[in-house]
């Protein structure tokens, strides 16, 4: 009897890693969905679970069959699960090239920071302390309201140029630029309540350099809608954000891009994965590290959904992750060296534009909603 109950509970955990593992492959918007794209990793490593336990009754029961077609799921669940995780290792090939640079050469470098404090978050000195000691050239924290506004006033000093927007629940966006600005504005690209900074920076030894920060609301977040329901938010509205983004570099081939933020999506994901096709950025963790940046306090469970992506006229020279003090996010620490440019155009496919152009209508739908 209990062995029965043993195998059954073996084929309903296993059917249910089955389903969880395709979930993400329907074209949908709704957020218990898209959020099982989030833990690849965790769920690779949950299979150990069912393959013990089939171990077990293999073991008492003898080997049968029906233990060798479950073996069998398991690892092609594992492996489905890893080809999403293994183009952010070093068994993959890079997409943003290691900078070269020689000893004596002037070359010019640009370090960027991106940080989301949690605005929730008070250790306003320690976060100071932590900027200081990397001291980047373009600073971009989210989730800035009014106390983290009033107790960062001192960057101000070290960054003469400021564009963003300061606001409470986890709203806020500002970019501190030590570089000299030639454009600067705030854009509401998809909802009047999330603002997305654009810049344009005069790098010396580059030129201009076209800089975007984003804070896509996240899927499963819960929001009370025009109508004074709770409910929580769908994918829709970050999707498009993240494609209307994407629109503007397609449109500027021709100029260095650099988008960072925190997307709130997952680097592997089909949106951000289509983000890149559409803009031809490049993702500098592909073949390095995964470099999960939330939960912080929660070690198992990281995804990487900070993100910095460039333009093929850089290069890397370091990432890596950097502990903000109280937030629920690492920061991503990025230093850049120019590279040659090929002035290439994104090439998009048809269906990947017209996967975009639904994305932004669903979205503006759901903004809707809710502003």
């Amino acid at each position: 009897m209990l062995l029965k109950l043993l195998l059954t509970v073996i084929r309903l955990l296993l059917l249910f890693m089955v389903a969880v593992a395709l979930l993400p492959l329907i074209p949908s918007g709704q957020w218990w969905i898209r959020l099982w794209d989030f833990p690849r990793l965790q769920l690779a490593g949950a299979l150990l679970l069912p393959l013990l336990l089939l171990g077990l009754h293999a073991w008492i029961k003898r080997p049968r069959k029906e233990h060798a077609v479950w073996v069998v799921v398991i690892f092609a669940i594992g492996g489905w699960h890893l080809s999403h995780i293994l183009p952010f290792t070093s068994v993959w090939s890079t997409e943003v090239p290691n900078a070269e640079i020689q000893p004596g050469e002037n070359q010019t470098t640009l370090k960027v920071l991106t940080a989301n404090v949690t605005y929730t978050n008070d250790h306003y000195a320690e976060v100071m302390a932590m900027v200081r000691r990397e001291d980047p050239d373009l600073l971009l924290l989210i989730e800035v309201d009014s106390d983290w506004a009033e107790e960062l006033a001192p960057l101000d000093e070290d960054y003469p140029h400021r564009v963003g927007e300061v606001r409470g629940e986890g709203l806020g966006i500002v970019l501190w630029s030590r570089i000299s600005l030639l454009e600067q504005k705030v854009e509401y690209l998809v909802s009047e309540r999330r603002p997305s900074i654009f810049a344009t920076i005069d790098v010396p030894g580059i030129g201009p350099v076209r800089f975007v920060g984003a804070h896509p609301v996240p899927p499963g977040l819960q929001e009370t809608t025009v109508s004074n329901e709770d409910e929580r938010r769908d994918s829709r509205e970050r999707d498009a954000e993240l494609m209307l983004i994407a629109r503007h570099v397609e449109k500027d081939p021709d100029n260095r891009w650099i988008v960072t933020g925190d997307f709130n999506d997952v680097a592997w994901s089909g949106t951000t994965k289509l983000f890149a096709d559409l803009s031809d950025l490049k993702d500098p963790r592909r073949g390095r590290r995964l470099l999960s940046t939330y939960h912080a306090d929660y070690p198992l469970w990281r995804y990487p959904i900070d993100h910095l992506f460039v333009s093929d006229g850089f290069h890397l020279i370091d990432i890596d992750r950097v502990k903000v003090q109280g937030s629920d996010h690492f920061g991503l620490s990025t230093t850049l060296a120019v590279g040659r440019k090929d002035q290439g155009e994104p090439e998009a496919s048809i269906e990947a534009e017209k996967k975009a152009e639904e994305m932004v209508e669903e979205g503006a739908e759901d903004a809707a909603k809710h502003d």
